[in-house]
């Protein structure tokens, strides 16, 4: 969503990285081009008014005059003024001490108040709480039909009647103690703009639960308009935060910068996808760093850590540094890999990744033909893929559906992938040689002084520093070209 105005930021910090030292017209110069980023994002004018003149102040004050580094330190400016923007912390939800806990969810029609619910109870579950989705969306076709297939798919129970919604919210709490649920999560009806019917019923809907929390979904491809829809109801509901949907398409983004200034709601969580896992909860820091493009190291980490089991983790990794990680290994990689969700999310997530590989696009069908190809190898193959001749390639791009060179390319890459992982380890047969001679004592100035336990890493800065040429131009197998 944000690759515009990640793109505009690369260049505004590039410019003020290549001076030395910045003049209070070149900050000047670089707000401007700030501030004509944000607009253009679509956030609200006087967020944008609000963030810019933070920033200022502080950059052409003593803070910046101090700094050893002035261009880096407005990226640290303007990266904690974006946080602050943004919520500050993320939202912490605490459950009520005499469950249940009731959440109301509003919105506008379309803006995907029953997914989101499904989602939220998806989430809530899987922290160990016991969950009642309340179907009071009467006035849409199928609303509540839609409701018991999510509620069934994460085996959540779904309650609603065939009475009005105010009624069902009623009945809804009585079902919640008969059942043992300490967490009601209610969809209520939208709209197709906001009106007096709209605001009465959710209202009522409201008066009747006494939500711990409510809670506004928010289309984030609406724009500013998202704004005003959340002004509207937090005047007449009080608002407890904002769940911002599909994040992971192709709008500006300006409703995600401004509703928590303008509203003074904090976004409490995020769809990223149309899945009913791709919801997690709203981090202002981890967000601002990626629009900087500065990655989101601790998201990722935490996606590989509900995708990998500890172990196939630590014997994968041990296997690509010691050279014998294979095309079979690679495919189940490649596996796991798909869990953590769509490869381009996971690259805007890396710190330090060009723009030029951000940018190119990965498909699930660019993987699935990966897939194919090794899936049409033999185990033989997977194992030693020197052996594929010109018959085995021929054979393997008949049976994957490719071509001869879309599989000789795998093999190429694949082979160069493995040579450029050997430099960051260590292989268990060399670890047990004595350090004496000429050849290991390069080795051994950053390794470890015993001849016992695991081969350990060298030091990943010096090794980049070494290796910088090599690994910008080290792709995946069979994955499109940087350039």
């Amino acid at each position: 969503m944000f690759d515009t105005l990640t793109d505009r930021f690369d260049g505004i910090f590039g410019k003020l990285r290549g001076k030395g030292k910045l003049s209070e017209k070149d900050v000047d110069e670089a707000l401007r081009e700030i501030r004509l980023a944000l607009l253009e994002a679509d956030v609200n004018f006087e967020v944008v008014k609000n963030l810019v003149s933070r920033i200022r102040d502080r950059a052409v004050g003593d803070e910046l005059s101090k700094a050893l580094n002035p261009s880096q330190q407005i990226v640290k400016i303007v990266l904690e003024e974006l946080t602050a923007s943004l919520g500050g912390e993320a939202m912490q939800v605490t459950f009520a001490a005499k469950p249940p806990t009731v959440v109301l969810m509003a919105g506008l029609q379309g803006s995907g108040k029953t997914t989101n619910s499904a989602k939220l109870a998806n989430l809530f579950k899987s922290q160990g709480r016991n969950v009642l989705l309340v179907g009071a969306d009467l006035q849409r076709p199928a609303a509540v039909e839609q409701l018991r297939t999510l509620g069934a798919q994460i085996d959540v129970p779904v309650f609603s009647e065939a009475t009005d919604p105010v009624s069902v919210a009623r009945a809804a709490l009585d079902e919640a103690k008969r059942l043992g649920r300490d967490v009601i999560i209610c969809d209520t009806a939208g709209r197709l703009a906001i009106d007096e019917a709209l605001m009465e019923e959710v209202r009522q809907i409201s008066d009747v639960l006494t939500p711990q929390y409510t809670f506004l979904v928010v289309d984030a491809m609406t724009g500013q308009d998202a704004v005003t829809v959340a002004e509207s109801f937090h005047s007449t509901l009080g608002l407890d935060g904002v769940i911002l949907t599909k994040l992971d398409g192709d709008a500006r983004g300006g409703a995600a910068l401004s509703v928590k200034e303008v509203v003074g709601r904090p976004i409490a969580f995020a769809s990223t996808g149309e899945k009913i896992d791709e919801f997690e909860i709203f981090y202002p820091d981890r967000l601002a760093s990626r629009i900087l493009g500065m990655g989101d190291i601790e998201t990722l980490i935490e996606k590989a850590e509900a995708a990998y089991e500890d172990d196939e983790a630590e014997v994968a990794a041990q296997r690509l540094m010691d050279g014998s990680f294979t095309l079979d290994d690679f495919l189940q990689q490649m596996q796991q890999i798909k869990k953590m969700g769509p490869i381009g999310n996971l690259l805007g997530m890396m710190p330090g990744i060009p723009k030029e590989v951000r940018d190119v696009e990965i498909e699930d069908s660019q993987i699935a033909r990966l897939e194919a190809i090794i899936r049409s190898m033999t185990l033989e193959e997977r194992a030693k893929p020197d052996l594929i001749d010109a018959s085995r390639r021929a054979r393997i791009a008949n049976g994957s559906g490719t071509q001869a060179q879309d599989v000789s390319g795998l093999v190429k890459q694949f082979n160069e992938m493995q040579k450029m992982m050997k430099q960051f380890g260590v292989t268990p047969k060399k670890s047990k040689k004595k350090s004496g001679g000429k050849k290991n004592k390069r080795r051994r100035s950053g390794g470890r002084t015993t001849t016992k336990g695991p081969a350990p890493m060298a030091d990943p800065s010096v090794l980049m520093n070494e290796s910088i040429e090599e690994l910008s131009s080290l792709r995946l197998p069979g994955l499109p070209d940087n350039d």
